[in-house]
């Protein structure tokens, strides 16, 4: 009986050691370490700061912090020491007096001195904030449900515009319910923001279809973007390198896919990206007037659409929630091509499907509508030209 009992413990202590060893490998497994210049693990403090004015808040934030713990000391400090030094058990007796004018002026004045002593510092960096005057770049930022576009207005890069989403591979990986234990997780993006090091950087935000916010922790800067107006910010970075953040107001069911990625290059560097990025815009302002091949269509549209269009629609075609299948779809199906055509360019269900006039080529608006013409239960057997698209924009 004993050798049993002795066998049976030992067996639950080696299964209890091998789980044991299992979850801590599993734990190593998922371990992730600190972000440069984005979320750091167990973080407590602000984020490392990037510009003067995120350097300017975190110096506010402790001077605050440290008046809080000096006025919180004192007031029970004073407290205690009354209680203890006047306590019954000693025999104290109440003191019986009314008016002090002393008193009076001294827990009026010395609170005014503190209040100022609080103010005039954060007020000289909230007014900075503000300042989005002189900046040698501007940039026009919009949400949209659920990713940023970006358009270059005035400096250098002029004319750039590009949407960001987060990256297909991550966004499966969540949706897979086994997401992958990468630093960026949910953070990587297929086009990053990039602006040049010690320059004024002035965003001009605003909304396609729900109020969003933009906001990179380690630039000191937030700044909601509301459907119909526009507000601006701005940051300097002082640092080369890469920085993130995300869309930090309830936007959607999505709100956790939309983060902001800003690489931040040297001058000489910005330059050579901004001479490619035009390079490749005009690879891409294809000459409408060419007829293409189907096998040729389909095969940019896939592309297009695994960019563009398979975060709301899934890269399946069997969409999800509000966003509706295009495997089977009516309007893919018919056969009046110019339905989907108009969707396509001018959007529909108040801007929660974004008119992509403008922001995608005439040819690649036509590969991605043939592509969905022609994939997975579609066998439409219909081919859009870039020229199509081009008449129905008129």
């Amino acid at each position: 009986m004993n050798a049993r009992v002795h066998s049976a413990s030992s067996g639950w202590a080696r299964r209890a050691a091998v789980a044991a060893m299992a979850a801590l490998a599993a734990g190593s497994a998922l371990a992730v370490n600190d972000l440069k210049g984005g979320p750091g693990v167990n973080q407590l403090n602000l984020h490392e700061p990037a510009t003067r004015i995120a350097a300017d808040q975190m110096w506010l934030h402790n001077f605050m912090l440290i008046i809080c713990l000096a006025i919180f000391i004192a007031v029970f400090g004073v407290m205690f020491y009354s209680l203890f030094k006047h306590r019954k058990s000693k025999g104290a007796v109440s003191a019986n007096f009314h008016e002090s004018v002393a008193v009076e002026i001294a827990w009026t004045v010395v609170p005014f001195l503190i209040v100022i002593g609080m103010a005039l510092p954060a007020t000289k960096v909230v007014v900075a904030m503000k300042d989005t005057t002189n900046a040698d770049l501007t940039i026009k930022t919009t949400g949209y449900q659920w990713k940023w576009g970006y358009d270059y207005v005035k400096g250098e890069g002029e004319g750039i515009g590009f949407l960001s989403t987060l990256d297909l591979a991550q966004r499966e990986s969540s949706n897979s319910g086994h997401p992958e234990p990468v630093d960026n997780y949910l953070l990587k993006v297929d086009n990053p923001l990039v602006v040049p090091v010690d320059k004024k950087v002035r965003i001009i935000t605003t909304a396609n279809d729900v109020i969003h916010s933009w906001g990179v922790p380690a630039f000191g800067i937030k700044q909601d973007a509301i459907p119909g107006f526009v507000r601006d910010t701005w940051f300097k970075a002082d640092k080369v390198g890469d920085y993130y953040g995300q869309c930090v107001e309830l936007c959607g069911k999505e709100h956790a896919y939309m983060p902001i990625h800003v690489k931040v290059l040297s001058a000489a560097d910005y330059t050579a990206w901004v001479d490619g990025k035009k390079k490749e815009m005009a690879a891409k302002a294809d000459d409408p007037s060419k007829v293409w091949e189907q096998a040729a269509l389909i095969a940019r549209g896939e592309k297009v659409y695994a960019n563009n269009c398979a975060v709301c629609h899934k890269p399946d075609g069997k969409g999800a929630g509000q966003f509706p299948a295009l495997d089977g779809s009516p309007v893919v199906n018919s056969d009046d091509k110019l339905k989907q055509i108009t969707v396509v360019l001018n959007g529909r269900n108040n801007n929660q499907m974004p008119a992509w006039k403008g922001k995608l080529s005439d040819t690649e608006i036509a590969a991605a509508i043939t592509y969905t013409k022609n994939s997975w239960s579609n066998k439409t057997g219909q081919t859009v030209q870039p020229s199509e698209v081009l008449a129905a924009s008129k």
